[in-house]
């Protein structure tokens, strides 16, 4: 069976992981503008993330503006946006499979190769949001460099890799460790049960070696 401690360890970092990711999607700097170029104006700094775009004053005034329509945002943006939701959603379902499924717990029955089948179940689902998390901020990361190589995009509209994408980054990491450790509760069969008659019968059939008392 399965170490009861690898499954804790599996889900814990599978939690803190789900937890980076909610984080991340709720962060607005996803990328932040880049200071390239000789004529620059550090006094405004500009943020974009999933849901809102921020201006940052040097004299600390922050001002935040939500997207105002989902059509007029890049198929890029609008990917990340469902593949981040869909992950995290998915790693609802993989906490509640990974619950039942764990030795430290009474769900599931009391059934041992059971729960652990529930167990892998649910560590392979905590890999599936892993993986959807990984693509999408790899995506948005892929697209925040082509834009900045682009020689057609203006210099003081470039932007750079925000804290959103590193946390989303470390989030998809622990949560595919996390599923990858719960996955490895694969039941074994047990290797104690003989196929055939059971002992007390078999008992009962063995040659006596002793003598026989009349």
């Amino acid at each position: 069976m399965a170490n009861s401690g690898l499954q804790m360890l599996g889900f814990v970092l599978s939690l803190l992981g789900w937890i980076a990711l909610i984080v991340a999607t709720i962060l607005p700097q996803w990328r932040m503008s880049s200071y390239a170029g000789d004529n620059i104006i550090t006094a405004v700094a500009i943020y974009q993330g999933l849901w809102m775009s921020c201006v940052t004053q040097s004299t600390g005034q922050i001002q935040c503006k939500i997207y105002d329509s989902l059509l007029q945002l890049d198929a890029a943006l609008q990917a990340t946006r469902a593949l981040m939701v869909l992950s995290i959603v998915v790693g609802v379902f993989g906490m509640a499979i990974s619950t039942m499924g764990m030795k430290c717990t009474k769900c599931g029955g009391d059934d041992k190769v059971k729960k652990a089948r529930i167990a892998m179940t649910g560590g392979f689902v905590f890999l599936l949001a892993g993986l959807a998390a990984l693509i999408a901020c790899s995506w948005y990361g892929n697209q925040i460099i082509r834009d900045f190589y682009n020689p057609l995009t203006p210099i003081n509209t470039k932007y750079e890799f925000g804290a959103g994408v590193f946390l989303g980054w470390a989030g998809s990491m622990l949560v595919i460790l996390g599923g990858a450790l719960l996955a490895c509760s694969c039941p074994r069969r047990n290797s104690h049960t003989t196929k055939g008659y059971p002992k007390s019968a078999a008992r009962s059939k063995a040659p006596s070696t002793g003598k026989e008392y009349v």
